[in-house]
């Protein structure tokens, strides 16, 4: 579906943000375009994209990149960052976002915050708690200068729908904090699960996106309007702006949960989440990704985007090129700090852990908690941005026993992972092995382990490739080896992660990130056990 596109457009390739990065919230401030997503049990807590033409984008350091502004130890898997707001006014950028401890149970233990800061790069003001009544809030600046703070509320009580709809109150910028009493303004359309709100104002309407339908194949970006900004609010009689239910054949998947954009030029354009499954309503390995789509608006005054569903290629606003420096393959751990493509799980990069000064030019791990661990792992990895990637790097490591592990991993949670590590055997040697937890279950692959032994530096790469995780290590003397069979892939994904009802099949606690291939630490003992990476390429085609 390209026939929309005009001759000579430049395009916009969806998806634009590639792998684990859901929950788009975008923003312009003058010439520049920033994309806000979740984060969940990932540091920095929320990233941040830029962008000046819509088509290219580069990642900034992320907002919560310490514990000051947000502490993720012992958050559960799938819970912590979810669904940041960033908009800007009064000379500030404000964000918006919530800690979850926990969503089982029919129960939402789900904070809100907003920070400030000068710029999208920081620095960050300290956190200003707000509610706790639901999550994906969001802020809306009227044209007025008053705020307002939007917010789907949770109703826990047994046999109740938990979305109980959006409310909107005011938000004291100057003061920070709530004013005036809560609104229920919309409950949603037949679809159910109303999240995510955005409300914007235009040609004397307020309109309110929200996403419905639960953030899987039946997803969708819904429409709805008013003449006052507290309603009430009746949704596009046109049905939603944006799904992909309904549409197996579509490349891009879980189309929901967007937000729009206006360029200077009054072009529109809507931000929005997708999943690329392998295979027909298959498993999305690579998560939840964010896509572009432009945005007209009908005589009457309702949002269009082309078709109504997610398209892989679309015309680009006119906006001049701007094309940023490609990032190198090839990591040398020689800068200060981790780069920006980064990221570690549950505790931030600092330097009682992740050391990038005692021995130059190499990343060095301090082993910490086991695999299941939630308060201090040592994992610092990338996303997985393309069905065909792979992690490389070099390995040193002198583990004392047991109890001491060091290697490569393709991740997704603490219950779904595959793991190529280096550890003690029982005599004290080095050797190399190859683990798996399959939804908690702890799977050995005993034909995979080899003794390397002495001091020497190990090569060590994990590829995805479509559905199968192959791991393999190289010797000084030697050459690429496989290091045992084929593993599944596909446990690294929203549809096979989370606790599901007995018998049901149904995610009493679903799961929301994606697969990371990173490299993993562990010091069981607490006794001072540390890995030397010289070096890490990260390849996807």
């Amino acid at each position: 579906m390209t026939g929309h596109l005009g001759v000579g457009s430049r395009l916009i390739t969806n998806p634009v943000l590639p792998g684990f990065h859901p929950d788009p919230s975008i923003l312009r401030v003058g010439d520049d375009y920033f994309l806000a997503t979740s984060t969940f049990e990932w540091y920095p807590g929320v990233r941040i994209h830029h962008s000046r033409d819509l088509v290219d984008w580069r990642p900034l350091r992320g907002a919560l990149d310490e514990r000051r502004l947000v502490d993720l130890s012992g958050v559960p898997d799938s819970g912590g960052v979810w669904a940041p707001c960033l908009s800007y006014a009064h000379g500030l950028f404000h964000l918006v976002f919530t800690r979850v401890d926990n969503f089982a149970g029919g129960w939402w233990d789900a904070q809100n915050y907003v920070v400030t800061a000068p710029t999208a790069e920081g620095p960050w003001s300290d956190p200003v708690p707000v509610h706790a009544r639901g999550f994906d809030a969001s802020l809306f600046h009227d044209d007025d200068g008053r705020c307002w703070f939007l917010c789907p509320a949770g109703d826990w009580r047994p046999g109740r729908y938990p979305f109980a709809g959006i409310q909107v109150q005011q938000w004291d910028c100057a003061r920070q904090r709530l004013t005036g009493a809560a609104h229920t303004v919309f409950t949603g359309t037949d679809a159910g699960v109303t999240e995510g709100p955005h409300l914007y104002r235009r040609d004397g309407w307020y309109y309110l996106m929200t996403a419905e339908g639960g953030t899987s194949y039946a997803h969708q970006a819904t429409v709805a309007r008013s003449r006052t900004l507290l309603g009430p609010y009746s949704a596009d009689p046109a049905g939603p702006v944006l799904t992909s239910r309904g549409h197996p054949e579509l490349p891009l998947q879980k189309a929901g949960h967007g937000s729009l954009v206006e360029t200077p030029a009054g072009e529109w354009y809507l931000a929005h989440l997708v999943g690329r499954p392998e295979s027909p309503l298959g498993r999305c390995v690579l998560g939840r990704e964010t896509a572009l789509q432009p945005v007209t608006w009908t005589a009457d005054g309702w949002p269009r985007t082309p078709h109504g569903a997610p398209e892989v290629q679309v015309a680009a606003p006119d906006l001049p090129a701007h094309p940023f420096p490609a990032e190198p393959d090839r990591d040398d751990f020689d800068a200060p700090v981790l780069g920006p493509h980064w990221a570690t799980l549950r505790r931030p990069a600092a330097p009682d852990w992740v050391d990038l000064t005692t021995r130059p030019s190499h990343l060095r791990l301090h082993g910490g908690q086991s695999p299941r661990g939630l308060r201090a792992p040592s994992l610092v990895a990338r996303r997985a941005t393309s069905h065909h990637c792979s992690l490389e790097a070099a390995v040193e490591f002198r583990p004392a026993d047991i109890r001491q592990t060091a290697g490569v991993t393709a991740y997704y949670d603490s219950r779904n992972w595959h793991y190529a590590y280096l550890t003690a055997d029982d005599g004290g040697q080095t050797v190399l092995s190859l683990l798996s937890c399959d939804n908690g279950v702890r799977i050995a692959h005993p034909e995979a382990d080899t003794a390397v032994g002495g001091d020497a530096q190990v090569l060590l790469r994990v590829g995805l490739d479509a559905r199968d995780i192959r791991f393999e290590y190289r010797l000084p003397t030697g050459s690429w080896t496989a290091l045992g069979p084929a593993l599944d892939a596909t446990i690294l994904s929203d549809e096979y992660a989370g606790d599901r009802q007995a018998g049901s099949g149904h995610a009493e606690s679903p799961a929301f990130t994606g697969a990371f291939l990173g490299l993993w630490v562990q010091d069981i003992g607490a006794e001072g056990g540390y890995a030397d990476f010289g070096y890490a390429t990260y390849r996807a085609r």
